[in-house]
């Protein structure tokens, strides 16, 4: 009988050492089947906000264009039509009224006769007033028209804010054959065509 009772309690003990060891086991493997749903959370996380950080980056450049940064002209009527003879200037640069004017006077185009087609006229002239200084979100366009005032020139190189941003320059400068005059932006500013006029972009040619 009591050899008996004796293999009952170690069959009992047995099965309890058994229980807590699986309990244990169970409990383990939950657990690191929690970490790793935890970690892919936090993976995941981390993966949508770097996602989130490049399109804010991405957002905020191309804000940083839109409002620092004048268009590039994209009007294929004015690229061929003006840009044969001059530098293209962007329609930011002027107010519209300048350039109606401007467009108005194309018998006498600063000493030059300028013979255009009646349709390429109405596309360079839609152009030109639908994207003139007072209509861009430019930082520049908008230091211009507060610089003009009621003032409405013909040239660019008449606008007080561009004359107050070049007044460093020598005349002399100015004169070099590789310039020519205040109006040719491209020979100094080497993202002109870009519409932009940072000065870590200038290189003053000799």
């Amino acid at each position: 009988m009591k050899q008996k009772i004796k293999v009952l309690l170690l069959f009992a003990v047995f099965i309890l050492v058994l229980n807590v060891t699986w309990h244990y086991s169970f409990a383990d493997d939950n657990n690191h089947k929690e970490k790793n749903w935890y970690h892919k959370i936090l993976n995941k996380d981390d993966d949508d906000k770097g996602q989130h950080r490049e399109r804010n980056r991405k957002r905020h450049r191309d804000n940083d264009h839109d409002e620092s940064y004048l268009k590039p002209v994209n009007n294929p009527t004015y690229e061929a039509k003006c840009g044969g003879c001059h530098f293209l200037y962007q329609p930011e640069l002027l107010p519209s009224v300048s350039w109606m004017k401007i467009l108005d006077q194309l018998d006498d185009h600063f000493g030059e006769e300028i013979e255009l087609d009646p349709d390429s006229i109405k596309i360079i002239y839609d152009y030109l007033k639908s994207n003139g200084a007072e209509n861009s979100s430019a930082k520049r366009a908008a230091k211009i028209m507060r610089s003009l005032g009621n003032h409405v020139p013909l040239r660019i190189t008449d606008i007080p804010y561009i004359l107050e941003k070049h007044h460093e320059l020598s005349p002399e400068v100015l004169k070099r054959e590789s310039i020519g005059s205040l109006s040719n932006c491209i020979a100094c500013h080497t993202t002109a065509e870009e519409g932009i006029y940072e000065d870590d972009n200038v290189k003053i040619p000799q």
